[in-house]
């Protein structure tokens, strides 16, 4: 299996299927994953170091500076930038100091593309920790992850390298009062010789009923697209992602499927 890992702390941009031209931001190493989640279809590959415990975080100066000349660099090229995208290698909300990097971040945003959306592709699981979450409801698309219904399905399909409750991350979700994009993967397939597939009961329901609580102001719908890190999955059609796609639409929700 190939990963795939960015090699800078801002790069791009480059063109996103869901959020168009997209300047991409990496808090985390180049050389490894570091996530909360080790995900069965995880593009970068397995989650092998599970914090930067050993490690150093780059400093805020670093990182603002890194995204600072990306942006005049895109300016000075006539390049477009629709989304400042905070995605990378793992979970950017991890980086200690998240907070402080969205609040200068608002600031560039401001100076060099205001009308450019910030974007943060999370998995959500730090949204117990309250300036994360204070932070990511600072800007415009917080689109964070439900891949299940239950916690089972989420123990399969997202198997987390820490403690993560799914009715806690949702209740979580609520607070953001609609301002929140829910991205969810759908598959199926098999993991350590047990069958899955997260469009099925009693997942489907369970899923659907997390959704009502948070209405969310758009659902995000896919299936894989890259290489996964697991063998024995299977991507589902556009015409599947449709049909559940259509049940979240009587609940008067947004949805998009790619």
């Amino acid at each position: 299996m190939s990963t795939f890992l960015w090699e800078s702390i801002a790069f791009g941009p480059i063109h996103s299927r869901r959020l168009g031209s997209s300047l991409g931001i990496n808090l985390l190493p180049t050389d490894v994953k570091i996530c909360s989640f080790n995900c069965i279809y995880c593009e970068c590959g397995w989650t092998l170091e599970k914090s930067l415990t050993a490690r150093e975080y780059y400093p805020v100066e670093t990182v603002m500076q890194a995204i600072e000349h990306k942006l005049q660099e895109a300016l000075a090229e006539g390049k477009a930038v629709d989304s400042i995208t905070f995605s990378g290698n793992g979970e950017p909300t991890l980086h200690p100091h998240f907070d402080q990097i969205i609040e200068q971040l608002l600031g560039l945003r401001d100076k060099y593309y205001p009308n450019a959306v910030i974007s943060c592709l999370s998995n959500a699981t730090q949204l117990l920790r309250p300036e994360v979450c204070s932070a990511l409801k600072k800007i415009e698309n917080p689109i964070l992850k439900l891949d299940a219904g239950t916690q089972e399905m989420l123990n399969i399909i997202n198997d987390p390298t820490v403690p993560v409750n799914i009715d806690e991350v949702v209740h979580e979700l609520t607070t953001f009062e609609g301002n929140v994009i829910i991205q969810t993967m759908f598959l199926s397939g098999e993991k350590d010789g047990v069958a899955f597939d997260n469009s099925t009961e009693p997942n489907l329901s369970a899923w659907l009923a997390k959704i009502e609580l948070i209405r969310p102001r758009k659902v995000m719908i896919y299936s894989l697209d890259r290489e996964a890190p697991a063998t024995k999955l299977h991507k589902f059609s556009k015409e599947k992602l449709e049909e559940i796609a259509e049940l979240v639409r009587k609940m008067n929700i947004t949805v998009e499927t790619y």
